[in-house]
């Protein structure tokens, strides 16, 4: 398969998921610059982590005027897989793409630091070579992670399984003290009500390789693999 991965002026972990798709997964992938709208022939698109246009006004509020995100919805309408990671993740609410918004972290700090992440759902995409109640180690960096929706809209999230991912314990406990930033309900990671889009704080492209401590981010990605060729065999 191909990925395509968006890049912004400001985008900066866009070697960072070519690397976990390409060395780490063995398939295919390029670049797609933020003034692009060709998307043919990809099968799956990652918005990547950063400060798109230094996050001026807030993260993602420009980015999501980018010539390329009409192309970007476009995909996902057609139901083509799309995931937000981080800045990634901010630039797909603020397109309405996914509900709900990141704020700035409750204690007003930056983190970096490894977090661990329950799955909630292993009927997604992205997540379906996991089992409900796995736990996943996978590295955070944001100051604005922090994600807000009123609870209207975090009960339907919950109705209709598109909360994919809340921060935990490494015994899979939801506490507060497990929540880095402060997210309501600890989430950490969630999907439109069609299932293909995903968005996610936590960096999964950093955790592919033993070298960099760990590999619990291949289970997304080899997830996105899985489900990608079962629907081009479905096809034949």
């Amino acid at each position: 398969m191909e990925f395509g991965i968006i890049v912004f002026p400001g985008t900066w972990s866009d070697t960072d998921c070519y690397t976990a798709v390409t060395d780490n997964l063995g398939q295919e992938a390029r670049y797609v610059w933020h003034k692009d709208s060709d998307l043919s022939g990809l099968d799956c698109l990652i918005v990547p982590g950063g400060f798109s246009y230094g996050d001026y006004l807030r993260p993602g509020a420009i980015a999501r005027f980018s010539p390329v995100m009409p192309a970007v919805q476009r995909f996902a309408d057609s139901g083509g897989l799309v995931i937000g990671i981080c800045n990634g993740f901010q630039i797909l609410c603020e397109a309405g793409m996914l509900p709900g918004v990141l704020t700035r972290n409750s204690h007003l700090q930056f983190r970096c630091q490894w977090v661990n992440l329950r799955v909630e759902s292993s009927n997604s995409p992205f997540t379906n070579r996991c089992e409900v109640g796995d736990v996943l180690a996978v590295p955070i960096s944001h100051g604005e992670g922090n994600y807000y929706a009123d609870d209207a809209t975090l009960d339907a999230l919950e109705q209709n399984g598109q909360i994919i991912f809340r921060y935990s314990d490494t015994d899979g406990g939801v506490t507060k003290a497990s929540n880095p930033n402060g997210s309501r309900r600890n989430i950490a990671g969630i999907s439109n009500r069609e299932g293909n889009v995903l968005g996610m704080m936590p960096h999964p492209e950093r955790c592919c390789d033993p070298l960099v401590g760990g590999t619990d981010g291949l289970a997304i990605f080899r997830s996105i693999l899985e489900f990608t060729q079962k629907i081009a065999s479905a096809s034949l």
